[in-house]
């Protein structure tokens, strides 16, 4: 695990399984329908049980870059945050302006439901073909200045699959958060 502390949020990375996570709301790497997929989508889906699916029926889908909340049903976190991430192949210049929308809408509906903790997952890092790397320097520096710039976060968690997005997500939340030593 790697941490860092902004403002009053602390600010993690873990290696592990987004749908274990005991915070007030896991944020879904969603597709525009919202009605379950694969990846992270699918077992977060399968977790919740199907409450999760009757619950986003309702809301319509998603655009890239947006946002939407559920109830965690049968997940250990409270809510699920929907978002939709850019496929990077189809994004080109506008694929990190999407991806740092997706972090920011994540949070601001965080904060407009009163919740104080949050876990991502590697949006976009999946089918959508986002490079981890990039997409790792995308969200750590979004969410460095959201809470920079807000108040009301106490924990915000990177919740990766392996150790290759791990490695990247802990370098890039360093250096985003200015602690630490660096490779070129």
């Amino acid at each position: 695990m790697s941490s860092v502390m902004v403002k009053r949020t602390r600010i993690e990375t873990e290696k592990g399984d987004i749908t274990c996570e005991r915070v007030d709301a896991i944020v879904n790497a969603a597709n525009h329908t919202l009605l379950g997929g694969g990846g992270v989508d699918g077992a977060i889906h399968r977790a919740a049980g199907p409450e999760l699916l009757a619950a986003c029926k309702l809301l319509g889908g998603c655009d890239t870059g947006d946002a939407k909340i559920t109830k965690g049903y049968g997940l250990p976190a409270k809510h699920v945050i929907h978002t939709v991430g850019p496929v990077y192949s189809e994004s080109g210049p506008n694929a990190a302006r999407r991806l740092a929308s997706c972090h920011r809408r994540s949070l601001e509906l965080a904060l407009e439901n009163d919740l104080k903790s949050v876990s991502f997952p590697a949006i976009s890092c999946g089918v959508y073909g986002y490079p981890v790397d990039e997409a790792a320097h995308v969200a750590a520096n979004t969410v460095v200045e959201f809470v920079t710039e807000h108040k009301g976060l106490e924990l915000v968690r990177f919740v990766l699959f392996d150790d290759r997005a791990f490695q990247a997500f802990s370098e890039q939340l360093e250096r985003a958060a200015g602690v630490g030593e660096f490779k070129p």
